[in-house]
């Protein structure tokens, strides 16, 4: 851990364009003065311009006065304005602005035609009767505001300062540096996201709020997106919602705002899903109710009149399924060859002048991977599994088709193997490599985020939205000062790199595994000290947040509380609770004393989950966020949420009332007597070059105390205690000291004695080993985080990018760019090479654990080649295996989910002993290495697989 705060303090902070705001200034010639002793500026914008400039005036008033206390007037003709304003316009609709550059105040060629851009500068002397201006000026009205919420971010607006009580840093007085700042082109069209999957939270939050899904409520939205630089949204559409009917605002209100409004996948022509049932058209059947649909869809497009909006093509089964068994490829195209047949009919427009989007969600994709292609104008949305991993993405023949490609993301997903709705568990790390993919194979036409309940998502939807907007401007290196700038915008500079590390951490740990998804064995209780080391990773990371939040100012609390805070807190004690679970079964098993004292604990662990969201809903900001957290997330069987959260199951034993002895030893055989090394009459081997330490736990299996001695007569075993008394359990640690062992390979004893009974256990040590160099074999293993090479050989056109934190141990790394040929592997093509020791001849297995990205290229499956040493290098299909696709539930892809890792295993055949080189080369682009794991027969099951192995100077 300490090592990453580290990583991020060293890094550069990331930075949006270069507008420069002060609190005060020494050269006022210098500076723009919004706010200074002297008054406050006037905002001017024309009456004839966009309904969007003049909300965005009104907003960027606001914020002045939420920052100053001092409000600007706002005027929309510049007769009574003060000598000093802000102008804000449109290119194409502001007289006003046209005025300033036919006299030549303003040279707007850097926009003019272009999608969604603007220029902050100041003009001198403007018009008549005023000494100096601000000017935002936007190539389209999405574009002013985008100028107007950059200002307002830079003067300390975060974008979440409603939706997640972001505090506003106060100032009297205001300046801005008087340079030309000219925004980038967005890298991709369409930027938005989809309210899903809403009931219980969003849909009772917004009941209580506003009641319901009206255009109150979507008024904070849109404001929402627009602040973070999208201009997308699918409504939320469970039942009962409908959009476009629930409250007729809801769609005008959108197009004043300049959201561009879209229905889903499963929705075709502008119609909601709910509409059909009120509609009562019959089957939703094309084949045999043609007549019905086409009636349905007219009317949709009607309605959607001149609205910005993308209409969705083709046509699913009823309520997100399959339309029919098979691939009627043939039905999909006559489908739509008719709905574009009815827009062109209803708008009167050449059918090129209505954005379309054809979605390739689960079964469509069949379509598509059997060669339907869709007219040239239609954007194509490809899809990810629902779990963030991106399914397909264009060949490159097919890169120049005009309609464009686009990408259906998830934070959130009601579906197999189990639902995720609750908190967030979405890396931006892993966004960032999916997304990147995505981008660099030419899908820049339309991303569009599975967002759930909207609430829990914050930072990942900041960060696809910023990636959206400036895809080339975010590469893997920034990612750490990401979280940096992330966490000033929310909560100010004074502890921004300490929080920016906890939420790295944060996320990284609830992205290892779904709440909904924890099991009492889902980390080892046996192996790596793995399921205590997870529980103590969250306390120290809870340890350091509650500093921080006791630092922070009042001001502050309820945002750091729900955006940092409570999804550390609550998820520390969901697996506090799963391995107290896990233990109470296990310890039931070998008649421990504690059992019983385990299973209270799960009580007491379950219902303070209830706590803890009680809290957030009745207390936090006044009771503002009540039903938020409100989404079950403990006790799934299948993938539907239970209704109710369901504790674990525990067992209560009837202990004796009499002592007696018990005892585990870490890394002892296992056998089917002694599993887990219970009882086990002998150590893992130690080695001076490991230095390991093991212990003893010693356990009372009566209600008595149990009075425990652990001595040795070897002079070089140390022991942390010889003695103690025990209620439920102790850890004794043995180690050795070098200085005293002798040498070669030998035995020592240790006795274990309490309540009459008495067990010798024996300590093997091996102090004969040859010189090590690398990663070092600890008892048959050698584990390597793959971001720790000794080496990496880069081509000319094609180089290795670690991703900081990506991934469940450490971090990963891939080659760039994204979108590089296949290549065969050779002496000068990229590779990685990583040294290491073994110390006993034999046959190796190595187990590289990959991130889960799918055969998104369609051939025979992504590639990587492995080798030790001079070996001929083995090619391994990541993919080789998976038959049957994502959407229907194969057990290769539950498993990946669910592990949100694939493990490829490659076989050495009689390796020697001493040092060698791993070798892995990049066949295909986009995969991604997080970790090699080298068995030479000592690997036991876990998680997270072994943690690394010691690694010896020498080479690296």
């Amino acid at each position: 851990m300490k090592d990453l705060f580290i990583f991020l303090l060293l890094l550069p902070a990331l930075s949006y364009a270069q507008l420069q705001v002060s609190h005060h200034t020494q050269n006022p010639k210098e500076h723009f003065a919004i706010v200074d002793d002297t008054g406050t500026a006037g905002i001017l914008y024309d009456a004839a311009d966009e309904i969007l400039v003049q909300r965005s005036a009104a907003f960027l008033a606001g914020d002045i006065e939420k920052v100053t206390g001092k409000k600007p007037d706002i005027f929309s003709s510049k007769g009574q304005t003060p000598k000093r304003i802000i102008i804000i316009g449109s290119i194409d609709n502001s007289p006003l602005i046209r005025q300033l550059i036919a006299a030549k105040k303003l040279n707007v060629d850097a926009i003019r035609s272009q999608w969604e851009r603007f220029i902050i500068q100041t003009v001198k002397k403007p018009f008549r009767g005023i000494d100096e201006a601000l000017v935002i000026v936007g190539s389209d009205k999405r574009g002013a505001a985008y100028g107007v919420f950059t200002l307002s971010e830079k003067i300390g607006v975060s974008p979440w300062y409603w939706w997640a009580d972001a505090p506003v840093k106060k100032s009297e007085e205001l300046f801005i540096k008087k340079e030309r700042y000219v925004s980038k082109a967005p890298s991709v069209k369409y930027r938005g996201i989809f309210l899903n999957d809403e009931a219980p939270a969003l849909r009772n939050w917004a009941e209580e709020q506003f009641g319901g899904f009206n255009h109150q409520f979507y008024e904070k939205i849109f404001e929402l997106i627009l602040r973070n630089k999208g201009n997308y949204l699918w409504p939320a559409m469970w039942r009962p919602a409908v959009f476009a009917t629930d409250d007729p605002e809801n769609a005008r209100l959108a197009d004043e705002y300049g959201i561009v409004i879209s229905t889903t996948h499963h929705e075709p022509m502008m119609r909601y899903h709910e509409e059909w049932s009120r509609y009562k058209g019959g089957d939703w059947n094309y084949e045999t109710n043609k007549e019905k649909l086409t009636e349905f869809w007219k009317e949709g497009i009607k309605r959607m009149g001149d609205r910005e909006s993308v209409v969705t093509l083709g046509m699913r089964g009823d309520g997100d399924e399959a339309m029919t068994e098979e691939t009627a490829v043939g039905l999909m195209k006559t489908i739509i060859a008719d709905q574009r047949k009815i827009i062109t009919e209803v708008t009167g427009k050449p059918i090129e002048a209505t954005p379309q989007v054809w979605a390739l969600y689960k079964e469509v994709q069949d379509y598509y991977d059997k060669g339907m292609r869709v007219d040239d104008d239609i954007l194509i949305l490809f899809c990810d599994d629902n779990w963030g991993n991106v399914r397909i993405l264009p060949k490159k023949e097919d890169l120049d088709h005009p309609g464009g490609y686009g990408m259906y993301y998830h934070f959130d997903f009601v579906g197999g193997p189990v639902s995720y709705r609750w908190i967030n568990v979405t890396q931006i790390e892993r966004v960032w490599e999916q997304m990147n993919l995505a981008y660099q194979w030419g899908v820049q036409d339309l991303w569009i985020v599975n967002v759930g309940d909207l609430k829990p998502m914050e930072l990942p939807i900041s960060f696809f939205l910023d990636f959206a907007w400036d895809a080339e401007g975010i590469d893997a290196e920034d990612l750490p000062s990401y979280y940096v700038k992330w966490t000033e915008q929310q909560f100010g500079s004074e502890y921004a790199a300490e929080i920016a590390g906890i939420l790295a951490l944060s996320t990284k740990y609830s992205a290892r595994r779904t709440p909904e998804m924890l099991k009492p064995d889902t980390y080892s209780l046996s192996h790596n000290r793995e399921a205590d080391q997870i529980i103590e990773e969250y306390q120290q990371l809870l340890a350091q947040s509650k500093v921080i939040y006791h630092k922070l100012p009042e001001s502050h609390k309820a945002a750091y509380y729900q955006l940092v805070h409570f999804p550390i807190e609550i998820s520390s004690n969901l697996n506090e609770m799963y391995v107290a679970a896990g233990k109470n079964q296990l310890y039931g098993r070998q008649s421990r004393a504690s059992t019983n004292y385990y299973a209270d604990q799960v009580k007491e662990k379950f219902f303070k989950d209830a706590e803890l969201i009680q809290y957030y809903h009745e207390n936090l900001a006044g009771g503002k966020w009540n039903h938020m957290m409100s989404q079950t997330h403990i006790g799934y069987t299948n993938w539907n949420n239970p209704p109710v959260n369901k504790m674990p199951e525990v067992s209560y034993i009837q202990t004796p009332t009499a002592a007696a002895l018990g005892y585990v030893v870490e890394h002892g055989p296992s056998s089917r007597w002694s599993p887990g090394g219970l009882y086990s009459r002998s150590f893992s081997s130690f080695d001076p070059i490991n230095d390991q330490q093991y212990y003893i736990e010693i356990f009372n299996r009566g209600l008595d105390p149990l009075n425990y001695t652990v001595r040795t007569d070897n002079d070089w075993i140390e022991l942390s205690s010889e003695s103690g008394t025990v209620q439920f359990e102790d850890k004794v640690y043995v180690s050795v000291n070098w200085d005293k062992a002798p040498a070669g390979q030998e035995s020592g004893e240790l006795v274990i004695a309490g309540v009459g009974q008495e067990f010798r256990v024996k300590v093997p040590i091996r102090n004969d080993l040859p010189e090590a160099t690398g990663f070092v074999e600890n008892n048959g293993v050698v584990s390597i985080e793959a971001p720790h090479f000794t080496q990496k050989i880069d081509s000319r056109d094609i180089s290795w990018t670690v991703i900081p934190n990506m991934g469940r141990t450490n971090a990963a790394i891939t080659v760039e760019p994204a979108n590089s040929d296949r290549q065969v592997p050779g002496e000068n093509t990229p590779r990685l090479e990583y040294t290491f020791t073994i110390f006993n001849e034999g046959d190796l297995s190595i187990d590289t654990y990959l991130s889960p990205t799918l055969n998104y290229q369609k051939n025979e499956g992504l590639k990587y080649a492995i080798a030790i040493d001079d070996e001929a290098p083995q090619i391994i299909n990541v993919h080789e295996g998976d038959e049957k696709p994502d959407w229907e539930y194969p057990d290769w892809w539950n498993n990946s989910v669910t592990d949100h890792i694939r493990i490829r295993q490659s076989t050495h055949k009689a390796v020697k002993a001493g040092q060698h080189t791993l070798k892995i080369w990049m066949v295909d682009p986009g995969v991604v290495f997080q970790k090699f794991v080298i068995d030479a027969g000592g690997l036991q099951p876990s998680y997270l697989g072994p943690p690394e192995s010691v690694y010896r100077e020498g080479v690296r």
